[in-house]
């Protein structure tokens, strides 16, 4: 009975370090995945918002100048009925904002408009924050690609398939793609 404890207690010590050791890295991981999922989602709402407000401010300014052709506006209007992902359209909301801009800086009238400097400066706002979150993604996503291919996470990662994710403007360090670089 003794030599059976004896021989037993080591075995049960060992598989209690390794199913713990396992839940711990597991937690890690799965740690930088709600991290990562929240701050999408707070981009994906921040967007929206820049999008509702730029919206807003092209029907504004269409209603006050009838013979104002914009291409990048007329984009816009269209882009709800488009599915692209947030990188993409944080570039079409950036260029519509620096048209809006200019069109704003090269009007009078307009740039007398409560309305349209609010709108403005709530834009501002929102591409403040999303610069902060794009970077506290991209932290998020090293930190995650970091520990999915160092011993001992890559094990359980390749247990449950996390394969690695790209960074919030889609480039991918790991490619011979030199063209994903280019702003």
């Amino acid at each position: 009975m003794d030599l059976l404890f004896f021989i037993l207690l080591p075995i049960i010590i060992i598989i209690c370090v390794i199913v713990s050791l396992y839940v711990y890295y597991y937690n890690k991981i799965q740690d930088l995945i709600i991290r990562i999922n929240e701050v999408e989602n707070i981009i994906d709402t921040s967007l929206r918002n820049k999008y509702d407000y730029l919206n807003k401010a092209v029907s504004i300014i269409k209603g006050n100048n009838k013979e104002l052709k914009s291409e990048i506006f007329d984009e816009i209007i269209k882009l709800r009925a488009r599915k692209i992902s947030n990188f993409d359209l944080d570039r079409k909301l950036l260029a519509a904002y620096t048209e809006l801009d200019s069109v704003l800086s090269n009007n009078e009238e307009l740039k007398k408009s409560e309305e349209l400097i609010k709108i403005k400066n709530n834009i501002e706002e929102i591409d403040d924050n999303l610069s902060n979150y794009r970077q506290y993604y991209n932290d998020n996503i090293t930190e995650y690609n970091r520990t999915i291919k160092t011993i001992p996470t890559n094990i359980i990662a390749k247990i449950h398939k996390y394969q690695e994710k790209l960074f919030f403007d889609r480039k991918n360090m790991n490619d011979d793609d030199y063209n994903d670089f280019k702003l």
